[in-house]
């Protein structure tokens, strides 16, 4: 078989598989650096996300290092790594709660969905659709118990908290958090979401 790179920038006839981004270049088809730096895959897409804001990145370091210190010593927050939902599907999560076992290999460029106990979008512009609608949707068919989206209201954090129901397969808010996230699951954690992006 053919690298699916030969392709570029069309798909390869069989699609973009999960696998093909442990493959992809440091550089892009013209030499641009760090082209695919910054790339997912969803349902056989490659989807390039955009620049990260300060409020992205603040929410993401102060998340993780909160979680990390909450978390039990089964458990540990990775930030920007993928999960591999399928054969089709590989988005990068800006955070996620996963074994310990798991993030202690340093040589993994992803985690498997069963690894995974919690997953934390932060929504940018640009990721508003994917973020609300298509990326839960894959995370709780791949059995992902909880769901985390944080979104921007006038410049204040709120996160939007979402539990898997067994029954349905599909993943119901459990509750709605502004300035001040408090939860039990998948383990109790308080989080001042305001101070994060001060």
């Amino acid at each position: 078989m053919s690298s699916a790179l030969e392709y570029w920038p069309a798909p390869p006839p069989w699609g973009w598989a999960a696998d093909d981004l442990d493959h992809l270049p440091y550089e892009g088809p013209n030499g641009e650096p760090d082209f695919f730096k910054h790339v997912e895959l969803i349902d056989g897409a490659l989807v390039f996300m955009s620049p990260q804001r300060r409020f992205h990145e603040r929410l993401i370091r102060g998340l993780t290092e909160r979680l990390d210190a909450e978390a039990p010593t089964h458990l540990s927050a990775v930030q920007q790594m993928d999960v591999k939902l399928g054969e089709r599907t590989r988005p990068c999560p800006d955070l996620m709660v996963i074994d310990a076992e798991a993030a202690a290999d340093n040589a993994r460029t992803f985690y498997e969905a069963r690894e995974v106990h919690l997953v934390i979008e932060i929504v940018s512009p640009e990721s508003v659709e994917r973020d609300r609608k298509l990326k839960p949707l894959r995370y709780a068919e791949a059995g992902i118990p909880h769901f985390w989206r944080v979104e921007e209201t006038d410049g204040r954090p709120v996160a939007y908290v979402y539990e898997r129901d067994p029954a349905t397969g599909a993943y119901a808010l459990t509750g709605i958090h502004h300035g001040h996230l408090a939860v039990q699951v998948p383990f109790p954690v308080e989080v001042d979401l305001d101070q994060l992006v001060k």
